[in-house]
């Protein structure tokens, strides 16, 4: 195992890890911006390395930057997090080159799998299913106008590098077709320096189900199951779940049966994220794989009792994994609620410093919170707070306890969704596990209707 680590994140991922390595006894290097010295990461780690201004442009993005802090504090290996450099080949290659652990994938599988429309067609050839679309990003809207009328409308715009759902625009028939390639293609330049879009069929009734995998160092690939992602804002998840509401055994055996098809396809090691897209009448699609840890890893972490930044510290220093995956199972139902500071209503970004913060305490109650009260908020990254993640003996027992938590959650300050989420554990579709990825549109125009204001 490592004797010293550096995080090259923020917030509560950086926070998550320290934990982790803490009880392995492995030292934390936390790097931080100027706005992000008073976090409360910056405190836990053993060691703490200022990289610069609050732009992640001139800090958590400058790579000679986080380089050198692992020179000047003899760090072994670089944890990436996720967001950021954590699915940059450069970085990757620049931490080999250094002689510095990456804690992830080969540069190559990384590389292989960071370009959505390459790695469409790689699964392709291994036997996973894809939605049908573009083989390759389009470069005029005359030849995206061929291709979606090949497709059929509806279709979506999406960037070809990067994930998060940035940039991605719905078309639902041509003459909507020239702007919506102009605005993801302008969104996908200022997000991930790659101005390139393909297009999408869009699917009916869509669930957006993930599996998590880890490759370990002898070439094997375990999945970990799925996580049910479809409430999402913006095309981005607000809350998760495992066990899906949706998923039947026989649809969980295929999908693991493809996920580790598409680990295999890059020789993958570490963990890793397979994103699917499943219609209304449970056919899945290979997405995208996310070369990275997830956001939502907690959840899974609670149905198997698995740590999984334990499972890919082990990995990346050459170690045996700690589980039998023949005895792998999910033990209950997990959910996980993301906070952001944000208006309830509109999701639009809330920041502003925290002058009143309480997390919910009690028996299967986890938060992983990035701030901490008097802290500030700041426009300069994503507005997430923390997570809130609860496990019951079943799904009915997890949504009571995240209706419970919810309640007890306190952020005073700037605003926070959690209006927005007591009313999506509160719902009859939600709690029956009747809802797809249009969940969020349909719960809003609901409290429109009733003249709900949050």
């Amino acid at each position: 195992m490592f004797s010293k680590i550096l995080i090259a994140n923020r917030g509560e991922i950086a926070r998550r890890v320290i934990r982790t390595c803490k009880r392995l006894g492995v030292k934390t290097v936390a790097v931080y911006s100027d706005a992000d010295a008073d976090l409360p990461y910056v405190k836990e780690a053993d060691e703490a390395v200022h990289i610069g201004p609050a732009s992640p442009l001139e800090s958590y993005l400058v790579i000679p930057n986080i380089i050198e802090a692992c020179r000047k504090t003899g760090a072994e290996a670089v944890h990436p997090g996720y967001g950021f450099l954590s699915e940059n080949t450069t970085f990757i290659q620049a931490c080999d080159d250094a002689g510095i652990v990456w804690i992830g994938p080969h540069p190559d599988a990384a590389e292989r799998m960071g370009n959505k429309t390459a790695a469409r067609e790689l699964v392709r050839a291994h036997g996973v299913p894809v939605v049908p679309g573009t083989p390759g990003p389009v470069h005029d809207p005359e030849e995206a106008k061929q291709h979606a009328a090949a497709i059929s409308y509806p279709v979506i715009v999406k960037a070809a590098a990067g994930g998060g759902g940035i940039g991605m625009q719905v078309v639902e028939n041509e003459d909507q077709l020239a702007k919506a390639l102009e605005a993801a293609s302008n969104r996908a330049a200022q997000a991930f320096g790659d101005a390139s879009v393909y297009l999408e069929k869009f699917v009916e009734g869509p669930h957006h189900i993930e599996m998590q995998i880890l490759g370990d160092a002898k070439g094997n690939i375990y999945p970990i199951f799925e996580r049910e992602c479809s409430v999402q804002r913006r095309h981005q998840k607000v809350i998760e779940e495992s066990p899906s509401p949706f998923v039947t055994p026989e649809l969980r055996k295929k999908m693991s049966e493809m996920a580790v098809k598409a680990g295999q396809a890059v020789h993958y090691k570490n963990a890793g994220t397979i994103e699917c897209l499943v219609d209304m009448h449970r056919n899945f699609y290979f997405l995208e794989m996310n070369t990275r840890l997830q956001v939502e890893h907690p959840v899974t972490e609670m149905v198997t009792g698995l740590d999984l930044v334990e499972q890919q510290l082990r990995i990346a220093a050459g170690e045996a994994i700690t589980f039998d995956p023949a005895q792998l199972t999910q033990n209950g139902h997990a959910i996980e609620a993301r906070i952001y500071a944000e208006n309830p209503n509109n999701f639009f970004p809330s920041p502003g410093k925290i002058t009143r913060y309480e997390e919910p305490q009690g028996h299967h109650i986890r938060v992983d919170s990035g701030y901490g009260q008097d802290n500030e908020v700041t426009i300069n990254y994503d507005p997430m707070i923390a997570k809130l993640i609860v496990w019951g003996e079943d799904r009915k027992a997890a949504i009571a306890r995240m209706r419970e938590a919810l309640d007890a959650y306190i952020i005073e300050g700037p605003k926070t969704n959690i209006p927005f989420l007591k009313k999506v554990v509160e719902d009859e579709d939600f709690v029956a596990g009747n809802y797809d990825t249009h969940f969020v549109g349909k719960l809003q125009k609901k409290l429109k209707e009733q003249k709900i204001k949050l």
